[in-house]
């Protein structure tokens, strides 16, 4: 996959008119790679790593996203990374500058594995993208995950798929 770019995200195919429905085999196993791409930052807080304000926050974001000209379904990815109990950090992937939210840059590569199940299972998804980085000699990257639904919309699609991403 070419540096930056990320599988297509067919928003299209959205029965909810909330997330779109998933396509997990466009996901799984990809490797990407980033140079400086740009991304909106944001944190929620949590108690005991579960979200308290996070639709408040991705509200916000998508808010300013469209008021500022869209986003790209072919640059569409939230990763996601807890910070400790009581706080995660959020990378939208943002085409241009967003006005009213902090931007940041990552640069790294990556390797993908989607998961299917509920989010408690979190921990053991964590466990095992460390041990793909691992076994690639990457023992300190960072792991990220991507919710690609929302849990009402999980539970119209009958699949809760989360795409962890592993430094590598």
């Amino acid at each position: 996959m070419k540096t930056n770019q990320l599988p297509h995200y067919d928003m299209d195919d959205n029965p909810t008119g909330c997330c779109p429905r998933f396509h997990p085999e466009v996901w799984d196993g990809v490797e990407l790679h980033f140079e400086d791409k740009p991304f909106v930052r944001a944190e929620t807080k949590s108690v005991m790593h579960v979200p308290v304000n996070m639709g408040k926050v991705f509200s916000r974001v998508q808010e300013h996203f469209e008021s500022s000209g869209g986003f790209d379904p072919d640059d569409t990815i939230v990763m996601s990374r807890d910070l400790s109990p009581w706080t995660s950090e959020h990378l939208f992937a943002a085409p241009h500058p967003v006005p009213e939210e902090e931007m940041v840059t990552l640069s790294g590569d990556f390797i993908t594995k989607v998961f299917e199940g509920p989010y408690k299972e979190a921990k053991d998804w964590y466990d095992e993208m460390k041990q793909m980085a691992a076994a690639r000699g990457k023992t300190d990257g960072e792991v990220w995950f991507f919710y690609t639904t929302c849990p009402k919309c999980a539970e119209v699609y009958g699949k809760n798929y989360v795409v962890g991403l592993a430094e590598v």
